[in-house]
């Protein structure tokens, strides 16, 4: 019994490794400055900036592969008639490799192996990229304004939530050849998502609600519509629901109010996610990410080109790092200290 413990714990690491990142690793923050033309890396152990890499006008969307072999920035280029997706090594912080794509990609996203991206582009069309060969394999017409992009934890699916008049999520099958399989309908545009890590819901922002919307991926129906509580000296002030996440140990949803400068936190284990508070910032907020471990939570002031540092645990504001022009989309990766000796 005793010399089968160690495996027993080797599996269960493994399990957990997905949730917490590498045992041993580093964690840094990476921000794009979307009308700058830089990223910004920041210690997640110091909270300061670390590097600034130049990558190119607009920098919008980013994703990353689980074992932090490859980072994916999205090149907005407003003044361009086509856009690009960079491949940069997180380890060296060099672009390996630029791809024309189409005009103005915004947020993507990767399978967790780093193999297949999904970039929404400003053609009405998410174009399916081969992250190993570096090539354009397919392109998926959803209609509206391909906007935002959520992969599954098992990277199985990729759920496409274009802005406008289709007011859907498409899913798509990603080892079936990236076939398209159903639609999930929603009241309004849909904004940014975020999924549960058992692929079982999925939450969306909508036009038109200070708040977010839930949905059973099994029906595809919204089953659940949560506003968030508006304090009463924001009552008649317009704003809207901009930057959507889960906490990593699946516990709270947090979820961005733009123009009243909040970000609310929801209780997920509740069947009517409660609010549980409501976190007030500096300025206008656009995105948010977690680190792996649930510590904090990196909240994008846009309008104050600054990310507030805030405890996920206890909520209370940290601190705010500096960082470049109209920062929005964001997310921690972890480097293995096994690589970060060769930097």
């Amino acid at each position: 019994m005793s010399k089968a413990l160690p495996f027993y714990c080797l599996i269960i690491c493994l399990f957990l490794a997905p949730m917490v990142g590498f045992a041993g690793g580093t964690q840094y923050l990476w921000q794009t400055n979307s009308t700058g033309n830089n990223v910004d890396v920041i210690d997640v152990g110091t909270h300061q900036v670390v590097k600034r890499i130049i990558v190119g006008p607009e920098p919008h969307g980013i994703a990353a592969s689980d074992d932090a072999s490859v980072v994916y920035v999205s090149i907005e280029a407003f003044s361009r008639p086509q856009g690009e997706l960079l491949w940069i090594d997180p380890q060296s912080y060099e672009i390996t490799h630029r791809l024309t794509i189409g005009p103005k990609p915004n947020q993507l996203a990767c399978t967790p192996d780093g193999k297949w991206v999904y970039v929404p582009c400003n053609d009405g069309n998410y174009w399916v990229i081969d992250g190993e060969r570096r090539t354009v394999v397919k392109k998926i017409h959803t209609g509206g304004r391909p906007h935002n992009t959520q992969a599954s934890r098992d990277g199985r699916w990729m759920y496409l939530s274009p802005m406008g008049d289709p007011h859907r999520v498409t899913i798509v099958d990603v080892a079936a050849g990236h076939k398209v399989v159903g639609h999930i309908p929603f009241s309004d545009s849909v904004r940014p998502p975020a999924l549960s890590t058992d692929n079982k819901r999925y939450y969306q922002n909508v036009d038109g609600l200070v708040g977010f919307e839930v949905a059973d991926i099994a029906s595809r129906k919204v089953i659940a519509r949560v506003a968030h509580r508006i304090p009463d000296k924001y009552k008649g002030q317009a704003s809207r629901s901009h930057g959507l996440a889960i906490r990593p140990d699946q516990k709270e949803i947090w979820s961005c109010n733009v123009e009243h400068r909040m970000v609310h936190v929801h209780d997920l284990t509740k069947p009517d996610y409660p609010e549980i508070t409501a976190i007030p910032m500096t300025g206008r907020v656009y995105w948010l990410t977690f680190s792996p471990d649930s510590k904090y939570a990196y909240v994008a002031v846009r309008s104050q080109n600054k990310v507030c540092v805030v405890d996920a645990q206890t909520k209370k504001v940290i601190t705010h790092i500096g960082v470049g022009d109209t920062p929005k989309r964001n997310l921690v990766i972890t480097i293995p200290d096994e690589r970060l000796t060769s930097r």
